[in-house]
């Protein structure tokens, strides 16, 4: 390692009276892989915002290469040789691989589309990051998640990138396609690129990361190399305190069978799944990406078609297939998908919250505002969540206190049974923590709650029972304690437990 590639030097930013970065310096070398960690609201998602160009610093400055680096908006930050993989994948699903990677920066000749060029140029990117052969032709909605990733990554190669920045890259991937991701990304910096990951992942770091920066308040508060530095060193740092309970354990006492679901099986997965859930109980689902955990809840929920089962929510069926009458019988859903489908980001945090019941507050077709607000604040209060006026708009919220509005919103629903799909996905370990207590509560107090996670110690530690779903069938169910994340993770891939 040489001079630094890609430097940072005192970049301070606001947006009106809150300041969110405050004099941050930090220095990627050449063939260097740093950790950019932190709490959400830390600063993180505003540093990489100016460094894709779509924010721009009000102080500080800015240099990739030795040369300044002061982009006015994404292409901007490309041509300069900055690359961004952010954790929502920019994919056009009906174009080929080869059309995706070379979006918006085409071979031409002639005024038309060098397709030969293209592909040749497609193939070339991704052969340094698979080793297996990949038809460049095929539509992207084709390939699953981890191909997808390494289409982005072989977008930015084929831009002549020298910084490639990566935003939660594992968020959506099962553990195997992580370990591949990690040894892409080593690959690229013995290729003497520079390398910046933003992950929540404390335990991943040692697997690909040679230093780390922590941010905390908009500030850079430790930094170093991650050989010698303890998970617990870097929630210290984040915190500025010590987190004993990562995952917190409420005492509870599983009662009646509360969710029955029978034969269930949905237009592809899951197939022939039956499974019953107690009040008081916290039941995990594991498997790998693709393995069906997220089609059973969507199913139940009534989001996903059902081809044939029953579902039965204290031993009455649930007759209607929709969500509408889901949520009528105190059923919750929290979608994997946060921003997509899970919350609308330009509506109120009170509009948010309470949009799936207007009951309370409507009468004649109007609603008391006055009133709705007043159960808000108290609603958000039980979720942990003080993000200040209920009236902002929700996307001006960090990642996790979204996250907390979304299940405050359950709690507003009323609902007896909670489906949370990958409920800590992008969450910092502060947060995930609170969350965790929070689903403790919950089960204490008589609800049913089912987690569908790819993040296996999570189910290890906040679950009682565990099934593991493997192509679209449901395996073995047993208590947590009788599961390790290796049994676990055999049993997923359909090798034994």
């Amino acid at each position: 390692m040489s001079a630094p590639l890609f430097r940072m030097t005192c970049v301070s930013k606001s947006f009106g009276a809150t300041r969110a970065l405050r004099d941050i310096s930090f220095a990627v070398k050449a063939g260097e892989i740093r950790a950019l960690v932190g709490e959400n609201g830390a600063g993180k998602s505003t540093l990489l915002g100016i460094l894709a160009g779509v924010h721009q610093p009000d102080s500080g400055s800015m240099e990739v290469g030795g040369a300044a680096f002061a982009p006015r908006g994404p292409k901007d930050a490309s041509k300069s040789g900055v690359a961004m993989i952010h954790q929502e994948l920019a994919i056009a699903p009906d174009l080929s691989l080869a059309e995706n990677i070379a979006l918006g920066a085409e071979p031409a000749h002639a005024g038309f589309v060098d397709r030969t060029r293209m592909r040749d140029q497609a193939k070339a990117a991704l052969a340094r990051l698979s080793t297996e052969p990949i038809d460049v032709d095929r539509a992207a909605r084709e390939f699953p998640l981890s191909t997808l990733q390494l289409v982005e990554i072989a977008r930015a190669l084929c831009s002549q990138a020298r910084v490639i920045v990566f935003d939660e890259p594992t968020s959506s991937l099962g553990k195997a396609d992580a370990t591949r991701l990690f040894q892409v990304i080593r690959e690229l910096g013995a290729q003497g690129l520079a390398i910046v990951v933003v992950t929540h992942f404390l335990e991943e770091l040692p697997l690909f990361a040679d230093t780390y920066t922590v941010l905390r308040d908009g500030e850079v508060v430790a930094e170093g190399p991650i050989a010698g530095t303890t998970s617990d060193d870097l929630v210290q740092a984040m915190v500025g305190r010590s987190i004993d309970l990562a995952f917190p354990r409420v005492p509870r006492t599983p009662g009646d069978v509360l969710l029955s679901v029978e034969s269930l099986s949905g237009q592809r997965t899951p197939s022939d799944v039956s499974l019953k859930v107690r009040r008081g109980e916290v039941l995990g689902l594991a498997g790998l990406v693709g393995a069906g955990r997220s089609e059973f809840l969507r199913c139940v929920f009534g989001l996903d078609r059902r081809r044939s089962g029953i579902v039965r929510i204290a031993d009455a069926p649930l007759r209607s297939r929709s969500p509408r009458e889901s949520i009528r019988r105190r059923l919750g859903f929290l979608s994997e998908d946060r921003k997509g489908e899970g919350l609308a980001l330009d509506q109120s945090i009170e509009d948010n919250l309470t949009l799936s019941r207007l009951g309370p507050y409507s009468r004649g077709g109007w609603l008391s505002l006055r009133k709705r607000r007043t159960v808000v604040r108290e609603a958000l209060e039980r979720a942990c969540c003080k993000p200040g006026d209920p009236s902002a708009i929700l996307s001006s919220l960090s990642g996790g206190n979204q996250q907390k509005v979304a299940f405050a919103r359950l709690l507003h629903q009323e609902a007896e049974i909670l489906l949370l799909d990958e409920p800590t996905r992008g969450i910092d370990v502060a947060t995930k923590s609170e969350i965790y207590q929070t689903i403790g509560e919950l089960a204490a107090s008589g609800k049913a709650i089912v987690i569908a996670s790819s993040h296996f110690p999570e189910l290890l530690h906040v679950c009682d029972r565990i099934a593991v779903f493997q192509r679209g069938n449901l395996g073995a169910v047993r208590p947590a304690s009788d599961w390790t994340e290796a049994s676990l993770l055999r049993a997923a891939s359909g090798v034994g437990s």
